[in-house]
């Protein structure tokens, strides 16, 4: 098929698809699909979309789809690559005429050349440069214009490449084209200039789209083509020229009306002159020491005197702010404490900002910040009024600064006050002693400056750390402005709550608190919206705050609590709302199970937010961690919140439904909390584990958090729960296994341990289908210790507390291996032997002392002696109750007696190391004691920052009185098993037995069971 008929085809189809008909807009776009991957597909689309007869939407989508070729196919080593012939014709296609008229078309057409120049300039097409020169010289408008938009592009783009070798190509570049870029730049401002002193607004228009788009190409090669642009004459000489400019811009701008095409587009492109010299100081800070000093005096000149009055605006006076930020900031000008071992470029930009920034110049910067650019304006004060809400959700944090005008000022003073702080302390305390006293209501000038002032008081709360004596000033100064409750004195009333929200974590003794907490309850019932709000982000960072005391909050909680809430009621905004929450959860976190007389409304309140906030999942996070800290005051009473509680945590956990996304985290935070408060099952907290399969699936970074849920439920119900779950649980186990880190095997196997911990008979056999795995990793000798470590946690708890599982999985692992069962054995005790000190916890090291213990005493069945056994099992008695399946003699098994008595040295090296662990001296009587034992009348006492225990700790602490590791002494059991022995095989016999054992050993081993 030739290119013509072939064209008619793509042109129908393209047709179709700009259709609003879905039934003719799938098949086209499923033919497209088709082709996109069939040669001279790219050829065609090329001739649709430079074809300007063609329908304007048809040929939109013929560029788009030809952008998306070059992501897919243009690279050599693409799956259906293009050919190298069809890519020289479309890169000559591309380039041969910039006549295109319309200006979204031109501009993909523009990009999608970048992306072509990307890969392949300038080697495959070291043509692009010298045509784009060549066409921005031309004297039509259109081509001019169009070729100035790709020169700009294909700039932008090379300029982003980070390898060294693309850096090389674009320096290169940069120096080849740099003269040519500040002829064009230059030549095109002197004509919009012209035009502008001739009253021609169109023409000066026309000039000044590629003035903006020959600067742009400007900012990139200055910025990114040079490795050492000090050095280069030309690139010096346009930054020093752009201040001129600006001059010449800003006075332009004097004339220009408002809301004009014209004036966005000149302001666009003063604020372009001043991100050339952010970026520049930003990448190039020693390049940028020769402009310093104009930096400074052009922005100090234009935003702090009378200079910039008619001709700024806010975003370029926020420009200028960040560019004095950066220079007082820069850590490149900051010389070492030591000055010697500072370089000499540091110790130059340094004195050039200590013989601008003098006394005279830092005290006017101070007072204009405070006195001008601090006082609420107009804008804001109406807002205050018309959306109070909106009013204090203002944007700030984060990034803000670098966009918005108030909090630009403020991080700029902030940055000035600290690096000049012994200069600028004393201007601010002499603008706090000239607002001594309270302020007259009927003076609106004079309370906005008493806000500014105590807006920099705040501020620089840490630099006036010893300048200020706070409490006093509290007690004299504020306290009395805060009962001032005329309507007009709403601004003071909000500042000096945030400003002592500020200082008292700073400086604010202790025993003020309740003073402010009265203060507190009087402003939460203010008149003001606005004042209440703000009075609720005091209270959070006063309970928030290092030095909080329960014992002083508590008098207050009830009233503090219920204005809360009732402003949570008040405010209609999610953010608001939020806000608030956040607020009533930290109270609820700080005061812990205090809080539970007064939640009754809030947990009526909850079920209809939830319910509203559908639409809102960030507010709903919000509801989660109020229900955290809620489930966390409450403890085992938060029984009565499931009919609510459940429904949630099984929306924000179930991975179908399309919340999740925002849900999940906290989510999983509040199940788990739930769990470890929970009294008992029910059947409605047990089907929601639902849920978990597919989250295991996910293998998120919210695995951890999964495992500990697993584990709650072992915890609180272990027997329903692994026979209504345990098979599936099993299941995804195996697979997580085989497809997961280190430590996610490991957590993986300590569920696998709870399990057999609290349940031996059921956990081993509904993890049946692991323990082969976990037996060969401890034959194979697991190479990471502490997967090692759990292996062997896992097989002591089978072997001590399910000896008859134990036995049969031995046989089976014999038949896999197809060894001897007793050979089998003898490897798994001589590699426990080995890897012993892989195991770091306590606990694992006692259990496996009691585990190889238990192997003992070694016999044939045959020979064993009723009267032997029933001495034999003193020790065992105490595990029956708790171990179902204990046997009284070794395993059960036939095997030979050879097999233990051989490996009798390590099992008895194994014990007496065990015994190093946990016996203790106790010094009354000198005698050594199991500090493993736990009983009922050990009870810990709680210290006042402890948090009380939840009721998944006394779970752990009745499993723990029940578990061998802790209610069996180690010593006890080791003389019992010592003794079996000795009686079975005879004096001479275990005589025999003893002397495999190393002497030192067998020492240590004497003084461990002296008294018995």
């Amino acid at each position: 098929m030739d290119l013509n008929s072939a064209s008619t085809v793509v042109l129908q189809v393209l047709t179709q698809a700009t259709s609003q008909d879905t039934a003719l807009l799938k098949p086209a776009e499923e033919q497209l699909k088709q082709w996109e991957t069939q040669p001279g597909f790219y050829s065609v689309l090329l001739n649709i979309f430079t074809n300007h007869d063609l329908d304007v939407n048809v040929r939109w989508l013929a560029v788009l789809y030809f952008k998306n070729g070059i992501d897919r196919y243009w690279r050599r080593v693409a799956p259906h690559a293009l050919s190298e012939e069809e890519k020289s014709t479309l890169r000559a296609g591309l380039i041969t005429n910039f006549n295109e008229p319309i200006n979204q078309i031109a501009t993909q057409i523009a990009v999608l050349i970048a992306k072509v120049a990307r890969l392949d300039c300038p080697r495959q097409w070291p043509e692009l440069i010298p045509i784009l020169i060549e066409s921005v010289k031309v004297q039509d408008d259109l081509r001019q214009h169009r070729a100035l938009l790709t020169f700009y592009h294909v700039t932008k783009t090379l300029a982003s490449k980070r390898l060294a070798a693309d850096r090389k190509l674009f320096s290169d570049l940069a120096s080849g084209i740099y003269n040519f870029a500040c002829s064009l730049w230059n030549h095109h401002t002197d004509t919009f200039l012209h035009h502008v002193s001739s009253g021609n607004e169109a023409a000066a228009l026309n000039s000044l789209e590629r003035t903006l788009l020959s600067l742009k190409v400007l900012r990139k090669l200055t910025v990114n083509g040079f490795v050492e642009p000090h050095r280069n004459m030309e690139v010096m000489g346009f930054l020093h020229g752009i201040f001129d400019r600006l001059k010449q811009f800003l006075e332009c701008s004097r004339n220009v009306d408002t809301d004009t095409v014209f004036r966005d587009k000149l302001e666009k492109t003063i604020i372009l002159f001043t991100k050339v010299l952010l970026d520049f100081l930003d990448q190039h800070p020693f390049s940028f020491t020769p402009l310093i000093q104009r930096s400074l005096e052009f922005s100090v000149s234009y935003v702090f005197t009378e200079v910039g009055e008619g001709v700024t605006f806010e975003r370029f006076i926020v420009q200028c702010m960040n560019l004095i930020k950066m220079i007082v900031k820069n850590y490149a000008y900051k010389p070492s404490k030591n000055f010697e071992d500072s370089s000499p470029e540091t110790l130059e930009a340094h004195k050039i900002k200590m013989a601008f920034f003098t006394y005279p110049t830092l005290t006017e910067i101070c007072r204009r910040l405070v006195s001008h650019y601090f006082l609420l304006t107009e804008e804001e004060l109406t807002m205050w009024e018309e959306d109070p809400e909106g009013f204090t959700v203002e944007e700030t944090g984060g990034d803000s600064w670098k966009y918005s005008l108030r909090p630009c000022t403020e991080v700029l003073f902030i940055d000035i006050f600290h690096e000049y702080n012994q200069t600028l302390t004393p201007v601010l305390l002499e603008m706090m002693q000239r607002l001594q006293g309270p302020t007259n209501v009927e003076d609106m000038n004079a309370l906005l400056i008493k806000d500014a002032v105590y807006n920099a008081v705040g501020l620089a709360a840490f630099e006036l750390f010893d300048s200020v004596d706070f409490d006093q000033w509290f007690k004299n100064q504020l306290l009395p402005e805060l009962q001032v409750t005329h309507n007009r004195y709403k601004p003071l009333r909000r500042r000096v709550i945030w400003l002592i929200g500020q200082w008292v974590s700073v400086k604010f003794k202790s025993d003020l608190r309740p003073m402010l907490y009265e203060a507190i309850c009087n402003l939460l019932q203010d008149q003001d919206l606005v004042v209440r709000i703000e009075t609720a982000t005091t209270l959070k960072l006063t309970v928030d705050d290092f030095e909080f005391r329960t014992d002083q909050f508590l008098p207050y909680l009830e009233t503090m609590f219920t204005l809360l809430f009732q402003l949570l009621q008040q405010v209609t905004e999610c953010d608001t709302k939020m806000h608030v929450l956040h607020v009533l959860s930290c109270v609820i976190e700080r005061v812990n199970m205090q809080i539970r007389p007064y939640v009754g409304c809030l947990v009526q309140y909850l079920p209809l937010l939830w319910k509203q906030s559908e639409e809102h999942n960030m507010l709903r996070c919000a509801i989660l961690t109020t229900l955290i800290h809620l489930v966390q005051g409450l403890g085992a009473d938060s029984k009565n919140l499931y009919p609510f509680l459940l429904p949630v945590i099984q929306l924000s956990t179930d991975v179908s439904q399309p919340p999740h996304v925002y849900l999940l985290e906290d989510g999983l935070e509040l199940w788990l909390v739930t769990l470890e408060n929970s009294p008992c099952i029910t059947p409605e907290l047990l089907r929601i584990f639902q849920n978990m399969p597919p989250l295991l699936e996910q293998s998120s970074e919210n695995l951890r958090t999964c495992f500990k849920i697993i584990n709650g439920y072992i915890f609180l119900s272990s027997t329903e729960f692994l026979q209504t779950y345990a098979a599936g649980l099993c299941q995804s186990f195996c697979e997580l296994l085989s497809d997961i880190t280190t430590e996610g095997q490991v957590q993986v196997l300590k569920v696998v341990e709870n399990a057999l911990k609290v349940n031996p008979v059921l956990g081993s056999q509904m993890f049946q289908p692991i323990l082969p795995c976990v037996f060969r990793g401890i034959i194979e000798g697991e190479r990471y210790p502490v997967v090692m470590s759990t292996y062997l946690g896992v097989m002591g708890r089978v072997l001590l507390q399910n000896t008859s599982f134990f036995s049969s999985l031995l046989t089976v692992m014999a038949h896999k291996c197809n060894q001897e069962m007793d050979q089998l054995l003898g490897n798994m005790i001589e590699m426990w032997v080995d890897r012993m000190d892989n195991i770091t916890q306590p606990e694992r090291r006692k259990l496996s002392a009691l585990a190889l213990l238990s192997l003992l005493p070694s016999d044939n069945r045959e020979s064993g002696k009723e009267g032997e056994r029933q001495r034999k099992t003193d020790v065992r008695d105490t595990l029956t109750g708790y171990l179902p399946h204990v046997p009284d003699q070794g395993l059960g098994l036939s095997l030979q007696p050879s097999v233990i008595q051989d490996k009798f040295c390590g099992i008895i090296n194994i014990a007496v190391e065990g015994l190093h662990d946990v016996m203790t001296e106790d010094p009354e009587t000198g005698t050594h004691k199991d500090c493993m034992l736990m009983s009922h009348l050990e009870e810990p006492k709680a210290t006042e920052d402890e948090e009380p225990p939840t009721e998944q700790d006394k779970r752990k602490k009745m499993l723990a009185l029940k578990d061998p590791v802790h209610s069996v002494s180690l010593q006890q059991f080791t003389y019992e098993k010592l003794k079996a022995q000795q009686e079975l095989l005879g004096e001479q016999g275990f005589q025999s037995l003893m002397e495999t054992v190393d002497t030192e050993i067998v020492t240590q081993l004497q003084e461990f069971l002296q008294g018995f």
